[in-house]
């Protein structure tokens, strides 16, 4: 089981913790940089409206055996859910928390203490699901959890809409940066996430997070440290994913651990948008495959054909993926 070293991580979430919240203070957390005072409370194009500045507002914190092999192990990964989120998607499968914002408010050492269960319950590390706009919050929970011994690897599951500056932060903090990359063309990216510029800036966080950490390392087969590219394979291509492929072949990350996802499923509002409207197709999910092989990609993951099943949540319950 992989481990950190508690007392240098404290320090490193030390150091961070400061210009971080001056990002708070006009928000630049994220692609949007809406510019709210986040330390005043403001919520952001994100929603969130946590009681001040140092809560969270999270709807899980469970051992999630559904995640990439690397990241489960044996004992799973210890994910906690944030409720809110900066993009919107109209098919997001989280909508419950993503957008209609369920979960409870709390504090950042409750937080700490979930890390700490997770850790005592066998968790292979602490996979923080959207943690961008609470990111301050969960870095007072961390100086916490260090200080308290935690040792398992840090894992920044987010959808990839990060800003640089941000992420220069939380250089050394994030043993694992587990980004989406949504999409390719920026007329998808406004129509399905209201979000026109999110190409570029997701583009500029995966060449910062690669920076940060390489390529995935693993102790015993359970990722230690590294990058994995998310991707969601979409009807009819809407997902850009042949340009994403060339893009990443261009970008010199040939041997980056990739994640083609095949749990799309018409969720949220997706029914409102007729070229997503539907599941993808064996066809459309293999062929995507099936490219990224012919370009050379060695190391893949992908899903079955009853994964828009498998991966459908539900957060009203104890245990969303019962």
């Amino acid at each position: 089981m992989p481990k950190v070293d508690s007392e240098k991580k404290r320090a490193l979430v030390e150091a961070a913790l400061g210009p971080v919240r001056e990002l708070c203070r006009a928000c630049r957390l994220c692609g949007r940089a809406c510019g709210v005072n986040r330390l005043e409370n403001e919520p952001g194009y994100c929603a969130t409206d946590s009681r001040n500045a140092e809560h969270v507002r999270y709807a899980s914190a469970t051992l999630h055996f559904g995640e990439e092999p690397p990241l489960v192990g044996r004992g799973g990964s210890g994910t906690v859910f944030f409720t809110h989120c900066n993009l919107r998607c109209v098919f997001c499968q989280n909508y419950q928390i993503s957008q209609f914002g369920l979960g409870e408010d709390t504090g950042y050492a409750i937080l700490a203490e979930a890390m700490l269960a997770l850790e005592r319950a066998g968790a292979e590390n602490i996979n923080l699901v959207t943690p961008t706009h609470y990111i301050y919050p969960i870095l007072l929970a961390l100086r916490e959890a260090y200080g308290r011994g935690l040792a398992r690897p840090l894992v920044y599951n987010t959808n990839g809409f990060d800003s640089v500056d941000l992420l220069a932060l939380l250089d050394g903090i994030v043993d694992i940066y587990l980004p989406d990359m949504k999409y390719s063309d920026p007329a998808c990216a406004l129509t399905y996430s209201h979000a026109e510029q999110y190409p570029g800036i997701a583009r500029a966080a995966l060449l910062e997070m690669y920076r940060q950490t390489g390529c995935l390392r693993a102790t015993d087969g359970v990722a230690a440290k590294g990058l994995i590219i998310r991707h969601l394979v979409l009807p009819e291509d809407q997902a850009g994913s042949y340009d994403f492929l060339l893009w990443l072949k261009d970008a010199g990350l040939m041997e980056v651990t990739l994640s083609l996802m095949r749990q799309y499923s018409p969720r949220h509002r997706a029914a409102c948008h007729e070229r997503i409207a539907r599941p993808v197709t064996d066809r459309e999910y293999l062929d995507v495959v099936h490219y990224a092989d012919k370009l050379g990609f060695e190391n893949l993951l992908v899903q079955g054909g009853d994964s828009p099943d498998v991966y459908l949540p539900d957060f009203t319950q104890d245990d969303p993926f019962a």
